[in-house]
């Protein structure tokens, strides 16, 4: 498989990651201290390394499935496995070539069925974590169900770093934990497709100050001077805006739609995107600022006269919170990412359910066009 484009890396952010980090000689750059004593550390290399293992890991399951008789689903695990390749580079990016573990063979060197061939001149046959059939646990992957649950233990392992990592890349890890859910899912995962959502948000701290590149806030984002916990609300009125707009949208889904099973969960999404979006109004006021009013009507993307039109409707309503959702990662201190993490999942989950293509890396997609709110 092609290594991901420059295009693929402008998309995610990474490029402005890497210029940033060689300024200030923190992303493994040619800056030295004053005291001319080398580069200064990257502070995310401890997260990204661990990462990239527990990606390894998971080559190593699907190579280990690919390897079996007949490569066995070939079809089902030939994608999966080269979307896991291209989250090990966008991870790797911009890191010193030195400190990265050397990658497994990518799925296009498959040969004839879907086995594994011998890996190019100068590839690693291995991956860092270890045997080529182990999973995190040391058990072996044999199956897809076994190949799923690993997928879900390393979105969790991926979540758990979110404060620990800077905006960029608590973004990206983000992302990439979500994909990691709808690969179980395409596994045959059993579990429920989407959690509930909290049943509040409250912090038990205001919002502290972020890293340096952190964007800065809009002057009437809240009553704060602190100009981080003002760009913290304001990304939140942003995803408080989006959730109203789903509401509505929703509203309009159910309408066109049949009483049948995609009414049904149209009723239920519905209802999530209620409760999502009365955990951002509690967490909002609870910041001091006045959560942003629902607009008396929004502007819809297409006309949606039938029951088709509906599910692409709901598709495009839960493809654009994962964008919302992926920002907001970013924008909020580290307490308040897996909230947003988890918005990010359960969106990005609905969105398949409602038969939009699964991306690589939900929420951080090409534009998408922005539903607005209606000229009264």
């Amino acid at each position: 498989m092609q290594p991901p484009s420059r295009r693929t890396f402008l998309a995610l952010g990474l490029l402005a990651l890497t210029a940033l980090t060689a300024c200030t000689g923190s992303h493994g750059g040619n800056d030295t201290t004053p005291g001319n004593r080398g580069p200064l550390p990257n502070p995310d290399e401890p997260v990204i390394l661990r990462s990239i293992a527990a990606t390894d890991t998971l080559l190593a399951g699907y190579d280990a499935l690919l390897a079996g008789p007949g490569g066995a689903q070939a079809a089902v695990l030939q994608p999966l496995r080269a979307e896991v390749a291209q989250h090990r580079a966008a991870l790797a990016y911009g890191l010193p070539a030195a400190s990265i573990p050397p990658a497994s063979p990518a799925t296009s060197s498959a040969g004839p069925g879907g086995t594994p061939s011998a890996p190019p001149s100068g590839t690693a046959s291995g991956t860092a974590s270890g045997t080529a059939s182990g999973t995190a646990s040391g058990a072996p992957v044999g199956t897809p169900a076994a190949l799923a649950a690993l997928e879900r233990q390393t979105a969790q392992a991926r979540l758990a770093d979110l404060a620990a990592a800077r905006p960029p890349l608590a973004r990206l890890l983000a992302s990439v934990a979500a994909s990691d859910v709808l690969h179980a899912v395409a596994l045959g995962d059993t579990a429920p497709p989407v959690a509930p959502p909290p049943a509040a948000t409250t912090p038990t701290e205001a919002p502290t100050a972020p890293p340096s590149d952190q964007p800065t806030a809009s002057p009437s984002a809240g009553p704060s001077a602190d100009p981080a916990a003002a760009a913290a609300v304001t990304a939140l009125q942003g995803a408080l805006g989006a959730e109203h707009a789903a509401v509505y949208g929703y509203g309009v889904v159910g309408a066109r739609l049949p009483e049948d099973q995609q009414r049904t969960d149209a009723r239920t999404a519905y209802a999530a995107h209620e409760a999502r979006r009365d955990a951002w109004q509690r967490l909002i006021g609870s910041l001091g600022a006045t959560p942003a009013a629902a607009a008396g009507g929004y502007q819809l993307p297409f006309a949606v006269t039938d029951a088709a039109g509906a599910t692409k409707l709901a598709a495009h309503l839960e493809t654009r919170l994962t964008t919302v959702y992926a920002d907001l990662v970013a924008a909020v201190p580290g307490p308040q990412r897996g909230t947003a993490a988890d918005a990010l999942r359960d969106s990005a989950l609905r969105a398949h359910r409602w038969g939009a293509a699964d991306p690589a890396f939900p929420g951080i997609p090409e534009p998408l066009p922005t539903p607005t709110a209606a000229t009264p």
